[in-house]
């Protein structure tokens, strides 16, 4: 089983809608809930691995298939069942995928959170996503495995 998390700052300067409406743009499947803290005022969800049909389509369409291998091999570093990316909140406003750096943005970003049963579930998730390239062009493309 695959849980995907995704979770977001809404800055006090932000359009909570407009920061609800760039993580719909990314994962629409995900049942979304603002949620108030003493750390601030946050929009998180949680979804299955069908939550990340349009990010697998999205990583495709901006050809970006190696960065993304990268990040998410990058983010299941010491921890095989898991893996964690950042995706840019403003760029996602217009429905593009743009990585943010390692580290969080000053003004936030896209915290995405994913987690499988066991390290072979993370490898044929990693794979669906992001199969390896020559050239940028995938050399194969598997189905959604069901997971």
């Amino acid at each position: 089983m695959i849980e995907v998390k995704v979770t977001t700052i809404i800055n006090p300067t932000e359009d909570e809608k407009k920061v609800e409406d760039a993580i719909l743009k990314m994962f629409p499947l995900i049942e979304l809930e603002t949620v108030t803290t003493d750390e601030g005022k946050f929009i998180e969800g949680t979804g299955d691995i069908e939550s990340l049909r349009d990010i697998h389509d999205l990583i495709r369409k901006e050809e970006i298939i190696d960065t993304a291998r990268t990040r998410l091999v990058a983010g299941s570093y010491k921890h095989p069942t898991r893996t964690h990316f950042l995706i840019n909140k403003q760029v996602a406003t217009k429905g593009r995928l743009n990585f943010a750096p390692a580290i969080e943005e000053p003004l936030g970003s896209i915290n995405v959170d994913i987690e499988a049963d066991n390290a072979e579930d993370m490898e044929i998730l990693i794979e669906w996503l992001t199969p390896p390239t020559e050239d940028g062009v995938a050399l194969f493309e598997a189905d959604m495995p069901e997971l």
